[in-house]
C-alpha cells in the first residue's frame, strides 16, 4: 500500500477515538469515571450528523455535536455529583440512552450523505513532497485533536487551574478543606468530557463514513476509555494509543482487501483484541498514574 495513504488513513481512523479518550482523561483526572463515552459518541455522531445535513455546514455541525454530548454527560453529572449514584452504574445507562436516541432520530437520516468538510491544504508546507501529502493536507478536525492534545497537557501540567483539578481528583476532601468547590470542577470536567466524545463521533458520521448508520461508532467509545488506562493518565500516551489503535484498525482493513487467507471476523475484531491484550499486559505490571479518588463519590458534609 502506498505509505502516504497509509499514514493519511491512520491520522482519519485515530482522530475519533483520540477526541473522546483525551476528553475522558480529563474527567477520571478530575476522580470521575464515566462510562457513558460510547453513548456520547453515538449522541454526537447523529447529532452532528442531523444539524450538518439541517443546515449545509459540517462545522456547525461538529458544534452542536459537542453541545450534545456536553449536555449528555451533565445529566450524568447531575446523577453522580448531587444525586450521589453509581458511576459505572449510571455510566453505562448513559451508553444505553444514549444508543437508544441515536436510533431514534437517526431514523430520519438512513441513506443521506453529509456535506463535505474538506481538506486544510496548508501554504508551503502542503506542498514539501510525500510529507506535505501525508501530514499538512487533513480536515481541520485532524489538526483540532493534535491541538487539543497539547492544550489539555499545558493545562494540566503548567496551569492552576490544571493543578486544582489534579488535586480534586487525587484526594477530593483534602481539596474540599482547602475551600475548593469540588462538584464544580468536576461538572466542568465532565461537560468538557462529554463535549469531546460528541466530537469525536460526529467526526466517524461526517468525515470518516459521511453517513448515518444505527451503531456506527461500533465499540470506538469502550476503546477511548481503555486507552486512557493505556496511556496511564498522560495525554501523550492516549496520543499514541489512539494513532496504535488506528495502525492496527486500518491495517486490518487492508489484509481484508488484500484478500488474506485469515478469516473477515479475526481481522475485524483484532483491534478489540490487541488492545484487550495491551491492558492485560499492563495489569499484570500494576497499573501506575491512576487518580486517587477515581470513582468515590464525594460529599460536602463527609
Amino acid at each position: 500500500m502506498d505509505p502516504v495513504l497509509l499514514v493519511v488513513s491512520i491520522m482519519v481512523s485515530a482522530t475519533p477515538i483520540l477526541l473522546a479518550a483525551i476528553g475522558e482523561m480529563v474527567v477520571e483526572k478530575s476522580g470521575v469515571l464515566n462510562l457513558g463515552v460510547e453513548g456520547m459518541m453515538i449522541t454526537g455522531a447523529v447529532m452532528g450528523f442531523a444539524i450538518a445535513v439541517g443546515t449545509g455546514s459540517p462545522l456547525l455541525g461538529f458544534a452542536g455535536a459537542a453541545v450534545a454530548g456536553a449536555a449528555l454527560s451533565l445529566c450524568f453529572g447531575v446523577l453522580t455529583q448531587y444525586l450521589l449514584s453509581n458511576q459505572v452504574a449510571t455510566g453505562l445507562g448513559l451508553t444505553l440512552v444514549g444508543l437508544g436516541l441515536s436510533a431514534l432520530i437517526g431514523s430520519n437520516y438512513e441513506g443521506q450523505r453529509a456535506p463535505s468538510l474538506g481538506r486544510l491544504d496548508i501554504p508551503l508546507l502542503g506542498d514539501i513532497p510525500v510529507l506535505g501529502r501525508m501530514l499538512f493536507s487533513h480536515d481541520v478536525m485532524v489538526y483540532a485533536s493534535l491541538a487539543l492534545v497539547a492544550a489539555v497537557w499545558a493545562f494540566l501540567r503548567l496551569t492552576r487551574a490544571g493543578l486544582i483539578l489534579r488535586a480534586v481528583g487525587e484526594d477530593h476532601e483534602s481539596a474540599h478543606a482547602l475551600g475548593y468547590k469540588v462538584v464544580r470542577i468536576r461538572l466542568a470536567a465532565i461537560a468538557f468530557g462529554g463535549a469531546c466524545a460528541g466530537l469525536g463521533g460526529a467526526y466517524v458520521s461526517l468525515v470518516r463514513v459521511p453517513q448515518w448508520t444505527e451503531g456506527m461508532t461500533a465499540g470506538a467509545g469502550w476503546i477511548a476509555l481503555a486507552i486512557v488506562v493505556f496511556a496511564s493518565w498522560r495525554a501523550l500516551g492516549v496520543l499514541i494509543g489512539a494513532y496504535l489503535f488506528g495502525g492496527v484498525t486500518v491495517i486490518q482493513l487492508n489484509l481484508q482487501a488484500a484478500g488474506t487467507t485469515l478469516p473477515v471476523e479475526i481481522l475485524s475484531m483484532s483491534p478489540y483484541l490487541i488492545t484487550i491484550l495491551v491492558l492485560v499486559i499492563i495489569s499484570a505490571r500494576g497499573v501506575h498514574g491512576a487518580p486517587g479518588s477515581l470513582g468515590r463519590s464525594f460529599h460536602a458534609s463527609s
